[in-house]
């Protein structure tokens, strides 16, 4: 999957504006003599764009946006953020309406967003967050882009809090880049759960998407023989259950492509006795994986599989913990086959420390690409909560998650190949506050879980960034906990590498190819 954040009209854009700079000369010695290339300059991203799903449909749902991009420009780039005006904003999409009939390509009647032109919020500069609440069920998903000295790294935090109901729990996500192609491992349709997959279109011409379902036996026949239309700048979720009359799944794999354009996509699953909260999209296929940020204190984690390829995936399980990596007891390998769904219920692996868990094939030279993601519950009884969390890339040189707080937030960092530094830095707060930054040192196969600094003077949320100093790569998730009457409120995100930059030629016009 394309995880990139730069649309290809900002690549030709950034690369007309190199070409441009040296078109207007010749060679020196006239003669058309070709030179030595040099090594292609890496330049911020001119426009990126992210995608919100409609947050609830409870009507005591209480939601924050958090919108955020660093300051200083991207690494690398030589690039500052005072060099190019810019804005980004979130605007509600055109309609919203549910996918749940017999007939799962049309949609319910559509709810129109009242004041589709007007900016949910907007922000203006970096390095410090601003924030919008929508109450209720009746919020709308959000198409938004930036653009200029906005677009490196702009990240958006949409966090909801449902005190009561099917969907009670905290749920949140960092909105998405538009793409086409999703895999969801670890989604159901068992009678207890209400899994929607939310699908954003961005563009102002209509796409239609494929959903197909993947158990432990293999595809499930579903009614989508012409596809869902996704009209433009509009958001549909679709509930899972409705589209196949195949017995129900507990361990399901969701894989979303479109037939033309793109869309943003992301599962949400309201589990009548875990409550809810987001299901992301898991990284590209691999024969590797990591899924970090598991809480100390989980009470259950289950591990979700699936092969996409002609070959069976043989994996070994291992949990980078505090002091080293380690095998856990309850499961040391899984075996997933080819275009099946494979689970494994690793208990309470974590037993009182934080981890991450690391895939890698069982054989050396076997490696199978797979996806995979994590359900994690903390509490018991009838006080428990859901998470999930994705396999996610490495952060790269530079990674961001916003709405972050003072209290109840934790951050994980895995090196799982060697030792690394990393560098975090804590924004201003969206009310006040002075940023601050410190040097992490992460042993190799282990997980390190801290407190992230906190701005001095801070008021309101701040966004955390992650920027890579040396070694090996670093896989990061944030943790962000609440207690609400004895129910252990939770959602976990990953940081994924911003791609603020891209790498472009250099160029310079051959005036000589006019000559007769």
């Amino acid at each position: 999957m394309n995880r990139t954040t730069l649309s290809l009209a900002a690549a030709v854009t950034a690369l007309a504006a190199v070409t441009g700079y040296g078109a207007l000369t010749a060679p020196a010695d006239g003669g058309g003599t070709a030179t030595a290339a040099e090594a292609p300059a890496r330049l911020p991203v001119e426009r990126s764009s992210l995608l919100c799903p409609a947050p609830s449909n409870s009507q005591v749902a209480e939601t924050v946006y958090t919108s955020f991009t660093p300051a200083g420009g991207p690494p690398g780039s030589g690039a500052t953020a005072g060099e190019a005006a810019g804005r980004a904003e979130l605007k509600p999409s055109a309609a919203t309406g549910d996918v749940t009939t017999a007939d799962p390509r049309k949609a319910n009647a559509p709810k129109r967003a009242a004041v589709a032109d007007k900016p949910v919020l907007a922000l203006t500069q970096p390095g410090r967050p601003v924030t919008a609440e929508a109450d209720g069920g009746d919020a709308p998903a959000l198409v938004g882009a930036a653009s200029g000295r906005l677009a490196p790294g702009w990240t958006t935090q949409q966090t909801t809090k449902v005190p009561a109901g099917g969907g009670r729990g905290m749920l949140g996500l960092s909105c998405t880049p538009p793409d086409t192609d999703f895999w969801f491992p670890g989604a159901s349709t068992v009678q207890q759960r209400a899994d929607y997959v939310h699908l954003t279109n961005p563009d102002d011409t209509a796409t239609v998407v494929d959903i197909e379902l993947y158990g432990p036996g293999g595809v499930l026949k579903t009614q989508l023989n012409e596809g869902i239309t996704v009209p433009a700048r509009s958001g549909v979720p679709v509930l899972l259950s409705t589209l196949t009359s195949a017995p129900a799944a507990e361990d399901l794999t969701v894989h979303v492509t479109t037939r033309s354009g793109r869309v943003g996509a992301v599962v949400r699953s309201a589990d009548e006795k875990l409550g809810s909260d987001w299901l992301p999209a898991s990284a590209d296929p691999a024969g590797s994986l990591v899924m970090p940020g598991i809480p100390a204190d989980a009470t259950s984690v289950r591990l979700v599989a699936y092969a996409p390829g002609e070959d069976d995936a043989d994996l070994r399980i291992q949990l980078a913990s505090p002091t080293g990596t380690i095998t856990p007891a309850a499961a040391e390998s899984l075996h997933v086959k080819s275009g099946m769904t494979a689970a494994v219920d690793l208990k309470d692996v974590t037993r009182g420390e934080a981890g991450s868990l690391l895939l890698t094939p069982a054989r050396k030279g076997r490696a199978t690409p797979v996806v995979a993601a994590l359900r994690v519950v903390r509490g018991k009884g009838d006080d428990q909560e859901v998470a999930f969390i994705p396999a996610t890339g490495p952060v790269g040189e530079r990674a961001t998650v916003a709405d972050n707080r003072a209290e109840g937030t934790t951050l994980s960092l895995t090196a799982p190949g060697g030792s690394a530094e990393v560098k975090v830095t804590a924004s201003a707060g969206t009310e006040g506050g002075t940023p601050v930054t410190k040097t992490y040192k992460v042993p190799s196969g282990t997980t390190l879980a801290v407190p992230p600094p906190v701005p001095a003077g801070l008021k309101g949320s701040y966004a955390l960034t992650v920027r890579s100093v040396s070694g090996g790569p670093v896989h990061a998730a944030r943790t962000l906990a609440e207690a609400d009457d004895g129910l252990p409120m939770f959602t976990v995100q990953t940081f994924a590498d911003d791609r603020g930059t891209v790498e472009v030629p250099s160029a310079e016009q051959d005036l000589t190819v006019l000559d007769d």
